[in-house]
């Protein structure tokens, strides 16, 4: 039989990881595993331009490079289980497939509250399926929508609920502000300020204990006492790492699947992780391992870890040159952009003006120890411009020395 590749995951990380081992020089079978019925296709969007009805799917989905034409997809379908050791993985529809490498690429999924209540008028936005049924709802006369969690995907939600017409918009969030932990106060005031000059409106430093009605949500109950009228909920508190499936082989799956610098999971030089699911050291920064869920680094992972796999399968030595991928990620909510380069979550306690005017087009940079770690930009093009000047130094900086590392 053929030598096989199975990805374990069908979204974006395990495409990019398909067509990366096919650079890297494997030429043996490449069979993809994937939940969802459909190809690989864009995310983002989801929670706005599809959501707006500005995006249909075949604008999301991506082409794959001719060097995987011949690969095998096995949609609809999951991977159950895995026993490392022996080289196999289960499927859902009980199909076992034998492998010579594993890339896990898994992602995540949404995460809901363990409230009471109506299933029925619940909603999260992680898959296309997702985005049609909330778009439904949405669009329908005098839709009072809340949403539940002040992230990214929730408050890029409330934009768009804002510019389809609901009737009523409130995000509710435990927090004091929107998107404080990741961001910080200077900017989630700045956000909280535009987002309700917009229409939106909060419910901050509550949570939520219940959800009112019967069959189909006509509230929520908040920690606080309060009953807030709605006819759409939206969950976006956050998601969870689609892991379970890897039970059993000794990984450490505490917040998504460790890896080594390499990519490598659990010492085995022919499993390894790529996308949101890993876990793993970013030379460029310290040597901590940390998720990211940026949409540069399923393409930055799938890199490496395939150059690391078929390196192994060919019987060479693996590519040592540290692995210092550059996040990236940006955000549309409303009619302003917040585009980050960086990791500003390394530099919260300190973050500083770069450019602009706070109450509009602004750059910031966060620092760590006097160095600038991240930039965030928020406002128009004036902003993003400024922006690109910023990630020319962001790049331009020498890795932290080993004893600061």
């Amino acid at each position: 039989m053929s030598p096989r590749i199975v990805v374990a995951g069908a979204a974006m990380a395990g495409l990019r990881a398909a067509e990366q081992l096919r650079a890297a020089g494997w030429t043996g079978t490449l069979t993809l595993v994937g939940d969802e019925p459909h190809m690989p296709y864009n995310r983002p969007p989801l929670s706005k331009e599809v959501l707006a009805g500005r995006a249909p799917f075949e604008s999301l989905a991506f082409r794959p490079r001719a060097s995987v034409a011949d690969a095998e997809w096995r949609l609809g379908t999951r991977v159950t289980a895995a026993r490392l050791a022996e080289r196999t993985v289960e499927l859902a529809d009980g199909e076992r497939l034998d492998f010579d490498g594993l890339v896990i690429a898994t992602g995540m999924r949404p995460r809901r509250l363990p409230c009471p209540g109506p299933a029925a008028g619940r909603h999260t936005v992680r898959t296309l399926t997702d985005a049609q049924g909330l778009r439904d709802a949405l669009t329908r006369p005098g839709a009072r929508v809340v949403v539940v969690g002040a992230g990214f995907i929730g408050c890029e939600v409330a934009a768009t609920a804002v510019g389809l017409g609901a009737t009523e918009v409130t995000v509710v969030d435990p927090e004091p502000l929107p998107m404080l932990r990741p961001l910080g106060e200077l900017p989630a005031r700045l956000l909280h300020r535009r987002h309700e000059e917009r229409g939106v409106r909060f419910a901050l430093g509550t949570g939520v204990t219940a959800f009112a009605g019967e069959d189909h949500v006509t509230g929520i109950v908040l920690d606080d006492g309060r009953t807030l009228p709605a006819d759409v909920v939206v969950e976006a508190v956050g998601s969870a790492a689609n892991t379970e499936w890897l039970d059993g082989n000794g990984l450490d799956l505490t917040d998504g699947v460790l890896t080594d610098a390499l990519l490598r999971v659990g010492g085995l030089p022919y499993v390894v992780a790529v996308g949101d699911v890993a876990r793993f050291p970013n030379a460029r920064y310290d040597n901590v391992p940390r998720r990211v869920e940026h949409w540069s680094i399923p393409g930055d992972t799938a890199k490496r870890a395939a150059k690391t796999l078929a390196a192994h399968l060919a019987g060479a030595e693996p590519d040592p040159t540290p692995f210092a991928p550059f996040p990236t990620f940006w955000s549309d909510q409303h009619d302003f952009r917040l585009q980050s380069f960086g990791a500003p979550s390394l530099g919260l306690a300190d973050i500083r003006v770069l450019e602009g005017d706070p109450e509009g087009d602004v750059v910031l940079g966060y620092h760590a120890d006097g160095r600038l770690v991240g930039v965030l930009a928020l406002g128009g093009t004036a902003a993003a411009g400024a922006a690109a000047r910023h990630r020319a130094e962001l790049l331009r900086q020498p890795a932290p020395s080993p004893q600061h590392a």
